[in-house]
């Protein structure tokens, strides 16, 4: 499997997507269409919601294919923490 990472920005957040981790659950789609649309490229578009609202949905991912990185803290892509839900 591959290690590819992509990252999208809307300024305040970036999205980490880990492709070979993705179980293709739908659940950020579903969630939050307006950020993520798997028929685009490319499909992750921050800029259509609030940080907060993509912040509560990359929690929401099962896998952990999807992760944040708030920008003011200065981490690495390396540094990435996915946040989840626990239920």
């Amino acid at each position: 499997m591959s290690d590819k990472t992509h990252t999208y920005t809307n300024g305040e957040v970036t999205i980490v997507w880990k492709p070979s981790l993705c179980t293709h659950s739908k659940r950020c789609w579903l969630g939050l269409p307006a950020v993520f649309k798997p028929g685009q490229r490319p499909w992750i578009l921050p800029e259509g919601a609030d940080t907060q609202a993509i912040v509560d949905q990359v929690g929401k991912c099962p896998s952990g294919a999807l992760s944040i990185r708030m920008n003011d803290e200065g981490g690495r892509p390396e540094d990435d923490r996915s946040i989840q839900d626990p239920t």
